[in-house]
């Protein structure tokens, strides 16, 4: 038994050890790998080349013969040849030779750049049926052509995307369906970005930086970076210190407030035209910003009416001294960003403000050295419709002053000399004439008196003609002079000039017997006034009897006396401007706008004066046109003399008897 029982287990053993090998082996043979069929070997670019690098190569598609030809050496040094082989892009492509080639996708490796195209505004139109929306290869190049960025060959190097986007945006045939300008490519080149770019700069901003490269947005949609809540933040790329000043700012405020409609930086520089600020075409050129920029939004009563800011700041600030001045092409002039700022702009309201009242004493100082708190409360802005200032007040009260007296005097004057010359010109017209031409004269005005009425007659008509060339700077005076500093300059040596000559009558008046002889007979009497009725009698037919008159009649004593009075009123209305830092330190500062009100209006006063009344007597009257001489050599003839100043019997006499000067030589030694 127990021997049957080893047999057993020895068997058992042996049976358990052969199912394991048996099972171990079946393992094995089943884990034992498949033979694979043996694999092609891949398709290089140099097999492909071998038939497309030649220039014979050719397709017929849609009735039109298309190159196959792949350029072998474009395609080497392209970024994809140095890289890829043809097979890498042509998945579909696994033996030679081959009928067809499906569509390359792009974003088999570039994902992440087609997502981005594919919500841009390029695909959106592709997908709207505008075939000539821009794919991946107007841009980049020719497929088998494409150079990296860096590449200055490449169509998108930072030098050539101007040319590159300008393919599509600068030809009108293209983009006249599309409602999109061709503007932005035809002028940048001009603009300070787009001369940097042609300069060589790999910094200054191309169409890329603005608008993104693949996902390019409209301006509407709030995720473009040229919406215009976003602009700032584009801007800040390379303008990071302005961006953040303009934030800061009134208008920067108004745009986070919600406020679309406050400025931004295209509104001020421009969008594809941006100019230097130097440059007189630049929207932030000194001559510029007044009359163009700020004026869009300044000058209109809509910032009145919706948020409470004045309007007219252009037409106020281009009637003041500042603005006539630039407009005459003075360069140190302020204009609106000399006083408010550039970026930083803040309301006046601001302690932070170059315009905040504690603050204007340094703002004003930048140009008037030693202006205190009392010059610095000037008003550049004076329209004097709304004004409520004291100064402003009175100068209106002037202003309408003078309007009348303008109106009254120089009417008067005019209706005076119409009446005047109907009466000579009938007379003429019958053949009557008191101007005989006799070689006797009378000596009307000595040597002395014609210097200086030449002195006089010289410095008021430079003073007239600078004067108004820069109240009216497009106007023909305004054009008489090259620049404001010329003509400024020339204002004050004409202006030093007349008040050398007043103060030289003065003297003359004081200490020549003649000068005192002068003031005497130019003294106003009662006859002057019954002179003046009878004259307007005799002329206008209502007497037969016309009026005698001494050495000066009562048209030459108005104007003398007009003379002394206007002459003083300009004289210290043109300091107070001159010296104004001073005056504006002393006085009140509205005195030095009243002043220059004055001034102004005095000068019309007297000029329309010289045109309608002295010119009469001396150049348009019948009895002495075209010239009464008397102003350049003295003389008179003793006719005309006699008829115009019969009662003058000191005068007369001399020359009836013979003298042909018609007077004694004249004393001019003190007494």
């Amino acid at each position: 038994m127990i021997c049957d029982r080893k047999r057993f287990l020895k068997g058992s053993r042996q049976a358990l050890l052969v199912l394991a090998w048996v099972m171990l082996s079946l393992s094995v043979a089943l884990a034992a790998p498949k033979a694979k069929p043996a694999k092609p070997p891949q398709l290089t670019s140099a097999d492909c080349l071998a038939c497309h690098a030649d220039a014979s190569m050719t397709k017929e598609v849609g009735g039109k013969t298309v190159s196959l030809q792949v350029k072998e050496d474009k395609f080497k040094a392209s970024i994809h040849g140095q890289m890829f082989q043809c097979t890498d892009c042509h998945k579909d492509i696994t033996a030679l030779p081959h009928n067809k080639v499906a569509k390359v996708d792009c974003a088999q490796c570039h994902s992440e750049e087609q997502k981005k195209y594919a919500v841009g505004i390029h695909a959106k139109a592709r997908q709207a049926g505008v075939g000539q929306a821009a794919r991946c290869v107007d841009c980049h190049g020719a497929p088998h052509e494409i150079l990296p960025a860096s590449d200055p060959e490449s169509k998108v190097n930072q030098k050539n995307i101007p040319r590159t986007c300008a393919a599509c945006h600068a030809q009108s045939v293209i983009m006249q369906d599309t409602g999109v300008s061709t503007q932005p490519g035809t002028m940048f080149g001009q603009s300070v970005h787009g001369k940097a770019i042609e300069g060589g700069s790999q910094k200054a901003a191309g169409c890329a930086d603005c608008h993104r490269a693949h996902d390019i947005l409209p301006p509407s949609d709030p995720k473009s970076p040229i919406f215009r809540a976003n602009v700032a933040k584009t801007c800040a790329q390379c303008h990071d210190a302005e961006k953040t000043d303009f934030m800061q700012s009134i208008h920067g405020q108004a745009l986070l407030g919600g406020n679309i409609n406050a400025p931004t930086c295209i509104d001020c520089h421009g969008i594809h035209t941006i100019k230097r600020p130097g440059d007189p075409n630049s929207g932030v050129s000194a001559e510029n910003l007044a009359k163009n920029t700020c004026a869009r939004c300044h000058e209109s009563v809509r910032l009145s009416n919706e948020f409470g800011v004045p309007g007219r700041r252009a037409t106020t600030y281009l009637a003041s001294y500042h603005g006539l001045a630039m407009e005459m092409g003075s360069k140190k002039a302020a204009n609106c960003a000399s006083c408010h700022g550039v970026h930083n702009i803040l309301p006046s309201s601001d302690p932070k403000s170059t315009i905040y009242a504690k603050n204007l004493i340094h703002t004003c100082g930048k140009c008037h050295p030693g202006a205190n708190e009392n010059f610095a409360k000037a008003k550049v802005h004076v329209d004097a419709a709304y004004a409520t200032d004291i100064g402003s007040k009175i100068s209106q009260l002037v202003r309408n002053f003078y309007l009348l007296m303008i109106l009254g005097t120089i009417g008067g004057m005019l209706a005076h000399n119409l009446i005047v010359l109907r009466k000579k010109l009938v007379l003429r017209r019958d053949g009557y004439t008191h101007v005989s031409g006799g070689v006797r004269t009378v000596e009307r005005m000595s040597p002395l008196q014609r210097y200086q009425h030449l002195g006089l007659l010289t410095s008021f008509i430079v003073l007239v003609l600078t004067g108004f060339a820069l109240k009216y700077p497009e106007s023909f005076v305004g054009l008489l002079f090259v620049n404001e500093t010329i003509r400024s300059y020339t204002h004050r040596v004409a202006g030093t000039v007349l008040i050398l000559v007043s103060l030289y009558h003065v003297y003359y008046a004081i200490f020549y017997r003649e000068g005192r002889l002068l003031i005497k007979d130019m003294f106003p009497t009662f006859k002057d006034a019954t002179d003046l009725r009878d004259v307007l009698l005799y002329y206008t037919g209502l007497s037969a009897t016309k009026p005698e008159f001494k050495r000066f009649n009562y048209a030459e004593k108005m104007e003398y006396w007009a003379l002394v009075w206007g002459t003083m009123v300009m004289a210290v209305t043109g300091l107070m401007a001159w010296f104004k830092v001073p005056v504006g330190n002393l006085l009140p500062r509205w005195t030095i706008d009243v002043g220059m009100t004055v001034h102004f209006y005095e000068a019309i006063l007297a000029t329309l004066a010289i045109v309608v009344w002295h010119f009469y007597m001396i150049i348009f009257d019948p009895d002495v046109y075209p010239m009464n001489w008397a102003w350049y050599d003295g003389k008179m003839s003793l006719e005309h003399y006699r008829e115009e100043h019969g009662l003058d019997t000191q005068t007369i006499l001399p020359a009836s008897h013979g003298n042909p000067a018609g007077v004694p030589p004249v004393d001019t030694s003190w007494h």
